[in-house]
C-alpha cells in the first residue's frame, strides 16, 4: 500500500513518472499483443501447410496437447479413459 494518504494529491513529479509508467506498461502490452498475433498467424500457416500435404491437423492438435502434458498426469488420464471404455463395453478387457 501506498504511504500516502487518499486525500492528497500526488505531486506533479510522482503523478509524471506514474503516467509515463503506465505508458510504457500500455505501450509494451501492446508489442505484446502484436507479436502474438503474428506468431499465432505462422501457427496457422503451419497448420495449413500440415493439411495441404495430407495430415489430419486435429490429430497434430491432440499430439501437440499430449507432448506439453505431464507424463505421469498423461497416463493416468490414459488409464481412467480406458477404464470408462471398458465400462461401456467398448473395448476388451
Amino acid at each position: 500500500m501506498s504511504d500516502i494518504p487518499n486525500d492528497q494529491p500526488l505531486s506533479d513529479a510522482a503523478a509524471g513518472f506514474a503516467k509515463e509508467q503506465l505508458k510504457s506498461f500500455i505501450e509494451r502490452i501492446e508489442r505484446l499483443e502484436e507479436e502474438k498475433k503474428s506468431i499465432a498467424d505462422d501457427i496457422k500457416d503451419v497448420f495449413l501447410g500440415a493439411k495441404a500435404t495430407g495430415f489430419d491437423t486435429s490429430a497434430l492438435r491432440e499430439i501437440l496437447k499430449i507432448r506439453k502434458s505431464d507424463a505421469d498426469q498423461r497416463a493416468e488420464h490414459e488409464a481412467i479413459v480406458d477404464l470408462y471404455l471398458q465400462a461401456l463395453g467398448m473395448v476388451g478387457a
